[in-house]
C-alpha cells in the first residue's frame, strides 16, 4: 500500500480508498467481503446508494488508472474498542487533478447520520490529504440549487460561486470553486 492508498484520517472518521475488487463487489451488491476486509458494518442502504457509482469508479479506474487514488471512499464511522466501524456515507474526487490543478470533490451522508458534522469534516480530511500532492491549487463541487445541506457546508469552507452547469443525471447545478 502507498501512502496515496492508506486511509485518510480524522477524529472520529476513516476513510479508505476502495480497491478495484471492492468496487467490483460492491457494484455487484456483494458487500460481505467488503465489509470484512473494512471491519466495517455497510448497511444494505449504503450499499444501495454507492452500488452504481461504485461501477462508474472501476470503469474510471480501470480506463485512466491515474486517477484510482481519488476515488470512492466510504466514510466510516469509527466504533468503540475494536467494534466495526459503520459505513455513514461516501466521498470522492471525482478524477485526478485537471491540468490546472483542480479537483472536484462528490459526497454524501445517509440521512440518519446529516446534521453532526460528519460531512464537514470528512471533505475537510480529504482536501487535507489533496493538499500533499503536488499541484493542487483550487476545489469545486457542484450543488443542485435546493441541496441545503451542501449549500451551507461548502459556505462553511469558503467556496463561491464561479458558474452553473446542466448535469444529465442531476439537472441544474451550481458550480462553487475555492483555492487549495
Amino acid at each position: 500500500m502507498t501512502d496515496a492508498d492508506a486511509p485518510v484520517r480524522s477524529e472520529r472518521l476513516e476513510l479508505p480508498l476502495l480497491s478495484l475488487d471492492q468496487l467490483d463487489r460492491l457494484a455487484a451488491a456483494d458487500p460481505s467481503p467488503v465489509a470484512a476486509q473494512l471491519n466495517a458494518t455497510l448497511a444494505p442502504a449504503w450499499v444501495a446508494e454507492v452500488r452504481r457509482l461504485s461501477s462508474l469508479r472501476a470503469e474510471q479506474a480501470r480506463r485512466r488508472p491515474r486517477d484510482r487514488t481519488w476515488l470512492l471512499r466510504p466514510i466510516l464511522l469509527r466504533g468503540v474498542d475494536g467494534a466495526p466501524a459503520d459505513a455513514i456515507g461516501y466521498v470522492n474526487f471525482h478524477a485526478a487533478p485537471h491540468a490546472d490543478g483542480r479537483v472536484e470533490i462528490g459526497y454524501a451522508l445517509l440521512p440518519a447520520y446529516r446534521g453532526h458534522g460528519y460531512a464537514l469534516e470528512a471533505v475537510r480530511a480529504m482536501f487535507d490529504w489533496a493538499r500533499q500532492h503536488p499541484g493542487v491549487r483550487r476545489f469545486r463541487a457542484s450543488v443542485a440549487p435546493g441541496n441545503e445541506r451542501s449549500l451551507n457546508l461548502i459556505t462553511k469552507l469558503g467556496f463561491e460561486r464561479v458558474g452553473e452547469q446542466w448535469d444529465e443525471e442531476d439537472g441544474l447545478e451550481y458550480v462553487y470553486e475555492v483555492d487549495a
